[in-house]
């Protein structure tokens, strides 16, 4: 009604909380004198409660408050919480309703979790920042990977609604419309960021939209209303599983357009090139490993002499959490990503540590000389305009290893970040002229150094047009306001090995 104002955290400790905005302090009328326990209203009792808690915040719709779950992604047993979302009343913190991401007996879709893994089959959960049009009711979810990331022989078939966007009903909880971007999924290739809200021209039709940008390099794009694909997404074959137990769904989604913002799937024409003796070392690398198109399954380490699959991008490359942005007045999308080969293999774990017959051995670091295995550039940003699709522009975002002892000769251009810490990812401030973002000193100059550069792009070219070196490791989004007629950039920092956390401010210049 506009006359409440609350902030709604969903604790790490398993708790929502319903806080007033102009006395700071629980409100006394939601739930138990402001808080609501988060351990029930799951629909499944049996579960280790210790792998579950909550990092991204609800997200507030109408009358209902919605929250996903953070859920931990490598356990050693198939017993962890399922990531059914629920919603509570914002007033009073009375339970609203549930929509489980693993369908439950008698529910759509059931049949998708086949010899009934829907029973036992943990994750599937909601645990980055959903979005919602509030005009229609509707919030979106994005959906994470089930239980066991990487083999999926304890819940086999397509597993519906896991890595999805749904779109539901925020008063009933109702499923409106949902579209699966991988089936069966065995890459941790889950939704991990907000979906992007925009009304577009496509052809001179007006769209409602929404963009999903992914870790497997792609950016949906769908009639957010509907959920009609804006461009065609079409089932092609991919290669088949060879994993005792394992079955992969034969096809997988390809969108059509917009073209992918990342490299995906690896060849030898992908071996990184800057020197003969770099690439020959390559060459002899990559003999060890399974390459193939995106969506090439894990192998079982050592099977036909190899020791690992090659993911690109890995689970942790693509678009991940901190997503894109768009600008409402152009309609482009903004898309930091990162390009991250991971070399993955299936192992059986030491005895009586698991109910599984296999788990995960990742290897994040591959290649020749302290070098990545595949060419730049490593990290980017890419500018799309949603209303044609087209790539506007696309640039190496930080140095990389241009200063490698065995590249300084060449005199590169910047390549793009290569880190192994995803808190490096800062994502993208917007404003009327530029793109910002932040690298860490580390990545650019060498692991020794701490802080950060805060870096500016002109928005309609991607040129550089300066940074600002900062004492402190930035992390989390750039944010920006403006008080008394000047503009701020804010951004927090530190928070590190007994460094204390900050909110760091830059004033632009005064007109």
């Amino acid at each position: 009604d506009g006359e409440i104002q609350r902030i709604f955290i969903a604790t790490l400790g398993k708790q929502l909380v319903s806080i007033d905005i102009k006395t700071g302090q629980p409100d006394p009328d939601f739930g138990n004198n402001g808080f609501v326990d988060l351990k029930n209203d799951f629909g499944k009792l049996e579960f280790e409660m210790n792998n579950i808690t909550h990092g991204a915040p609800p997200i507030a719709v109408g009358n209902s408050v919605i929250v996903g779950s953070k859920i931990y992604d490598y356990t050693m047993n198939n017993r962890s919480p399922p990531g059914h979302v629920r919603a509570y009343d914002a007033y009073t913190g009375q339970f609203k309703w549930r929509f489980n991401t693993i369908p439950q007996e008698g529910e759509p879709y059931n049949e998708t979790w086949e010899e009934n893994s829907w029973r036992i089959a943990g994750n599937t959960n909601v645990w980055t920042f959903m979005s919602a049009d509030d005009e229609a009711g509707i919030v979106y979810l994005p959906v994470s990977t089930p239980t066991n990331d990487y083999w999926g022989g304890y819940r086999l078939g397509e597993n519906v609604y896991a890595e999805s966007l749904v779109a539901l009903d925020a008063d009933t909880g109702e499923r409106i419309w949902h579209f699966q971007t991988v089936h069966h999924g065995l890459w941790d290739y889950d939704v991990a960021s907000a979906p992007n809200l925009v009304d577009i021209s496509v052809n001179g039709r007006s769209i409602k939209a929404v963009a999903q940008v992914s870790k497997t390099g792609w950016t949906y794009v769908f009639d957010r209303l509907t959920g009609e694909p804006v461009w065609p997404i079409e089932e092609r074959p991919v290669p088949p599983s060879n994993v005792p137990g394992e079955r992969t769904h034969p096809t997988q989604p390809h969108p059509t357009w917009p073209l992918p913002f990342e490299r995906q799937g690896m060849n030898e024409d992908d071996l990184i090139d800057f020197t003969p003796e770099i690439n020959a070392a390559a060459r002899e690398m990559a003999k060890d490993f399974v390459m193939g198109p995106i969506f090439t399954p894990p192998i079982v380490a050592g099977a036909d002499g190899k020791l690992a699959t090659i993911f690109l991008p890995g689970a942790g490359g693509g678009a991940n959490f901190p997503g894109a942005n768009v600008d409402p007045e152009t309609n482009v999308l903004y898309v930091p990503s990162h390009t991250r080969p991971y070399a993955m293999s299936l192992v059986a774990p030491p005895e009586g540590t698991s109910d599984w017959p296999y788990v995960i051995q990742v290897q994040r670091n591959v290649g020749p000389m302290g070098l990545p295995l595949v060419k730049p550039p490593y990290r980017r940003i890419t500018a799309i305009d949603l209303n044609t699709g087209e790539h506007v522009w696309q640039v190496p975002f930080g140095r990389g290893p241009a200063n490698h002892p065995a590249l300084q000769h060449l005199n590169l251009p910047d390549l793009g970040s290569v880190f192994s810490d995803v808190s490096s990812e800062g994502g993208i401030l917007i404003t009327k002229s530029l793109v910002i973002s932040h690298l860490a000193l580390k990545d650019e100059i060498g692991p020794e150094v701490d802080g950060s550069y805060l870096v500016a792009l002109d928005k309609t070219n991607g040129n550089k047009v300066g940074q600002i070196e900062v004492d402190k490791r930035l992390h989390g989004p750039v944010m920006s306001y403006q008080h008394e007629g000047r503009q701020y950039i804010a951004v927090a920092g530190g928070g590190r090995n007994n460094d204390p956390a900050e909110l760091i401010l830059f004033a632009l210049p005064e007109e």
